[in-house]
C-alpha cells in the first residue's frame, strides 16, 4: 500500500473510523508532533494500536508545533512528518489538526480508545470526557526511558560545537 493513501482530512478520516466501528473493530486514538521518529515514538505507538485493531494519529501542522516547541520547531514539514508514520504497519490513519488541542478531532471521530503517554493523569487528557460519553475508554502508556526529541537535538547540537 501507498503510504501517503494513509493521510487523510478530517472528514475522510471520520468516515473510515465509523466503517471500521460498524465492523466491529476497535480504534485507538492518540496524537502528537513526531517531529524526529526514535525508537520512544516506535514504542509508544504500536503499544498504542496493540490496544485495539486500527491506530489513529492526530498530527499536529507546522503551526502548531511552533506555537507548542517554539520557533525553531518542527525540524521535519507536516508532510514529511505524515509519510514516516504512515508508513508504519501498525498506522492506519494520519490526520492533520491545527488546533491547540486535538478536541475537535476526537470530537469528530469519537475513537473507542483514546491514548497518551504515562505522563498525563487520564482524567486530564484532552478528549477523555468525550470519548468516555461515548462508551470509549482512555489509557495511558509508558514511555521508554531516555528517548524525546528534544533529547536528540540537544545531542546533535552537543555533536556540532565539538
Amino acid at each position: 500500500m501507498n503510504s501517503a493513501l494513509k493521510i487523510r482530512s478530517i472528514e475522510e478520516a471520520r468516515e473510515t473510523v465509523k466503517s471500521w466501528q460498524a465492523n466491529g473493530e476497535k480504534v485507538v486514538f492518540t496524537n502528537g508532533c513526531f517531529d524526529l521518529l526514535h525508537l520512544g515514538h516506535v514504542d509508544y505507538l504500536e503499544k498504542a494500536r496493540n490496544l485495539g485493531d486500527r491506530l489513529v494519529i492526530g498530527l499536529n501542522t507546522d503551526d502548531s508545533v511552533s506555537r507548542f516547541k517554539g520557533p525553531e520547531r518542527p525540524l521535519q514539514d507536516q508532510q514529511s512528518r505524515a509519510r514516516i508514520l504512515a508508513s508504519l504497519e501498525f498506522v492506519d490513519l494520519v490526520v492533520f489538526f491545527n488546533e491547540d488541542t486535538p478536541l475537535d478531532l476526537i470530537s469528530a471521530l469519537i475513537p473507542n480508545i483514546l491514548v497518551k503517554g504515562s505522563d498525563y493523569l487520564a482524567e486530564n487528557i484532552v478528549g477523555a470526557d468525550v470519548v468516555k460519553k461515548a462508551g470509549g475508554v482512555v489509557k495511558t502508556i509508558d514511555f521508554v526511558p531516555g528517548y524525546s526529541t528534544t533529547r536528540i537535538v540537544e545531542k546533535i547540537k552537543k555533536t556540532i560545537k565539538n
